[in-house]
């Protein structure tokens, strides 16, 4: 089994549940309105479907509904993805809804989205309406069953479409607009020439403006360069000649003064980075010179870079980062704009997905006899003798996300009869009991740990009922079932019973769920028989029931 527990706080009409659920097969019923379907949507709630405010309990603020399963290996796995806790070996989800109609989330303790939920929830959870068969009538529900049937994995053909068709688009579109294209190529050619002569760097501006500045003063700072020498080296009273001077006073006395030691070193220190200072000057004279030439051409470029800013409208320390968008502008165009490229892009990602697709069609042709086989032997017993179920593939005129063909269901109600489409079929109680058999057989082979059907024999009775009720006995031998139902056959077969009570209390409706021991069972499928008004015969026809 997989969900423990349920519960419910101020959901409809329940004020305060905590339902503890079995394995095997679990049936819930009670009369009309007393709220057995409310369970199903509070655990719709819960496993991420959409919150409604509707569903708070009157004069209450919000609704709250939590959810324990034990963990799953797959569960496991995905809350390693979404690197949440696995530690434990049960998962708690959790969802509340306020008046305004926000609600919040959590998987155990950590707060989550819907979405999120819904993933999770996937893994533990599958759910049969009693509406499923509308879902029958819509391509993607088909295709859907199918695939799941034949463990199909058509979502992997969606990126290759998708990338087919952004081929096609972009070979579409160079070839409608190669005219204006070209014309901005052109454009993009000139801009980019001009600027090419001056090859603008992102440090190019400030290099120039400090060059221009030290050439254009180069007599100022020679003459600086000049006196600062005298004053290190070449002056009488000198500035290495000074320090040395002082050296040699505090060196003839430092024995007498401990504390004249670190003055000496400081001394003997200054005198050797000045000494160094002097040397460097004197390169900085023999090497420095008046360069009239280079401080032209340093203006010639500046004067330039300014122009090309003001005709690009950008600032000179923009002009690089213009330069480089420009190139990339003509290096998108060049490519959108090579047809020739682009045509055996297109092909190939036409052929990549073509390969994947047909060999998603071999699997549904493949599949598509033992489905129809399948869901033909559970229609026999459900009453449909004779009855036969299609599998129709139709190659379609333009391949799509999903494939290279639509799937449809067909059925005929007895023998000889011609197999039309599921949306032909007229009876109600033959649409519900084909849509009981597809999700009986699709669930056979599911992987969900728990089961949950919403009154999906609605519109059989008698030997079919029990049939019903056998098949789901049967999925409960190996999955968690859980059945809301108003027929007595059904709930004869299961394992376990709860009922479900709405009662008056204090001026305000409140349901409850109590779990039925066997005598109790006997009185609920007595009523469920007869009606409110128990008879003997009502009593003795239950206890048979329970007994096969």
């Amino acid at each position: 089994m997989s969900l423990l527990r349920l519960t419910l706080k101020d959901f409809v009409i329940v004020s305060q549940l905590e339902l503890d659920l079995s394995s095997g097969f679990t049936v819930l019923t009670g009369e009309t309105g007393a709220g057995k379907s409310i369970l199903i949507d509070a655990l719709q709630l819960v496993l991420g479907g959409r919150a409604d405010p509707g569903t708070i309990r009157d004069k209450q603020a919000k609704a709250e509904v939590s959810a324990e399963f034990k963990l799953t290996p797959e569960a496991r796995e995905w809350l390693r993805k979404m690197e949440l806790d696995d530690t434990e070996p049960t998962l708690l989800l959790r969802r509340t809804v306020d008046t305004q109609g926000r609600s919040k989330g959590w998987i155990n303790s950590t707060a989550t989205t819907a979405a999120q939920l819904r993933e999770v929830g996937g893994l533990l959870v599958e759910i049969h309406g009693q509406h499923a068969w509308q879902g029958l009538m819509q391509p993607e529900t088909t295709r859907a069953l199918l695939d799941g049937y034949g463990r199909i994995d058509s979502a992997a053909l969606l990126p290759l479409w998708q990338a087919w068709k952004s081929a096609r688009e972009a070979l579409d579109h160079a070839r409608s607009h190669q005219t204006a294209a070209l014309a901005e190529q052109d454009r993009l050619l000139w801009q980019i020439a001009e600027l090419d002569k001056l090859e603008p760097t992102p440090a190019g501006w400030d290099q120039l403006q400090e060059e221009h500045d030290r050439l254009a003063n180069v007599h100022a700072l020679l003459e600086g360069a000049q006196a600062a020498t005298g004053m290190l080296s070449e002056a009488d009273d000198n500035a290495i000649s000074l320090l040395s001077r002082a050296t040699q006073q505090l060196r003839q006395r430092q024995h007498m003064e401990p504390r004249f030691l670190p003055l000496l070193q400081s001394l003997e220190q200054a005198a050797l980075l000045t000494d160094e200072v002097a040397r460097e000057l004197n390169a900085y004279l023999r090497h420095t010179e008046a360069d009239p030439t280079r401080l032209a051409e340093i203006d010639q470029k500046m004067g330039t870079w300014m122009s090309l800013s003001k005709r690009n409208r950008c600032t000179p320390e923009q002009l690089p980062q213009l330069y480089l968008e420009k190139k990339q502008q003509l290096a998108a165009l060049s490519a959108s704009i090579d047809t020739a490229t682009l045509e055996a892009n297109c092909r190939e990602c036409e052929a990549v997905y073509m390969s994947s697709a047909k060999e998603i069609s071999k699997l549904r042709h493949a599949c598509q006899a033992q489905l129809a086989f399948d869901i033909s032997a559970v229609m026999q017993r459900l009453g449909m003798v004779g009855g036969r179920f299609e599998v129709r593939l139709s190659a379609l005129p333009v391949a799509q996300a999903f494939g290279l063909e639509s799937v449809e269901f067909l059925v005929s109600g007895h023998t000889g009869a011609e197999a039309k489409p599921i949306a032909k079929v007229a009876s109600g109680g033959e649409l519900s009991r084909i849509a009981l058999a597809i999700a009986v057989t699709t669930s056979q082979l599911g992987t969900c740990p728990t089961l949950i059907f919403d009154e999906v024999d609605s519109g059989v009775g008698g030997a079919v009922a029990h049939t019903v009720g056998k098949l789901m006995a049967a999925l409960g031998q190996h999955r968690q079932v859980l059945a809301v139902t108003h027929l007595p056959q059904v709930a004869a077969c299961a394992n376990h019973h709860l009922h479900v009570s709405k009662s008056d209390i204090g001026g305000q409706v409140i349901s409850r769920v109590s779990t039925l021991d066997t005598a109790a069972r006997e009185l609920e499928i007595a009523r469920m028989l007869g009606g409110s008004q128990l008879s003997h015969a009502a009593l003795n026809h239950a206890r048979e029931m329970l007994a096969l």
